[in-house]
């Protein structure tokens, strides 16, 4: 599918399994976020909405205007995080990368790269939303015998 010219309907009529789609104040900020730090593939970015890749998976984020005669925005604070409890875990992502990059646009980092027991490297980041991002990638036989 051509994510650049699929027309609204065929989009969405194409969309099966579990979706994702996050709310954000900013759509352009969010998606550039998520490109500069995961390298995640933005689509028919506008103010908002955009559709985003990663590797084989799609997710969308949408403004809050867009959403203005649905029941859910009428839950979001006016200011501050809006992710708490959420994280979106990227198993495709390097986290000493990651962080890095998320520092150098001003991401708070919740939790440095850490081997985990459960044979994952994993760090958190929040975004401006404050949404939880988890980059994390394997751990290697090495690491998994020092954890």
């Amino acid at each position: 599918m051509d994510y650049e010219t699929v027309s609204a309907e065929d989009f969405g009529a194409s969309l099966t399994g579990l979706g994702l789609n996050i709310l954000v104040r900013d759509v352009l900020a969010q998606a550039e976020f998520l490109k500069t730090v995961f390298g995640m593939k933005g689509h028919r970015v506008t103010a908002d909405f955009a559709i985003m890749t990663y590797g084989d998976q799609v997710f969308q984020l949408h403004s809050d205007g867009t959403y203005h005669s649905h029941p859910l925005p009428s839950l979001l604070p006016e200011a501050g995080a809006r992710g708490a409890g959420a994280e979106f875990r990227l198993y495709m992502t390097d986290p000493d990368e990651a962080v890095a990059k998320a520092k150098s646009q001003g991401a708070h980092v919740l939790q440095k790269p850490t081997d985990k027991p459960h044979g994952l490297r994993e760090a958190y980041i929040l975004c401006e939303n404050g949404y939880a991002w988890v980059p994390s990638r394997i751990l290697n036989a090495e690491e998994r015998a020092a954890v």
